[in-house]
């Protein structure tokens, strides 16, 4: 498989994972809702995205 598909995998999966534990913690209007564009897909997202540029630099500083 791809290196940038199984690094974009991870970082959905543990981006999903740290919104899950932070779920209880969130205030309602930063909930998700299903099917629903709103500020919990925004901080989902944010969360993915930063443990993918993460996960880059991590393999960046890995390869020097």
């Amino acid at each position: 498989m791809n290196g940038h598909f199984l690094r974009a995998l991870a970082a959905v999966l543990a981006g999903n994972a740290v919104y899950l534990l932070l779920l209880p913690q969130l205030p309602e209007p930063v909930r998700h809702a299903p099917f629903q564009l709103g500020y919990g897909l925004v901080l989902d997202f944010a969360l993915c995205w930063s443990v993918f540029v993460l996960l880059k630099a991590a393999r960046k500083k890995v390869k020097r």
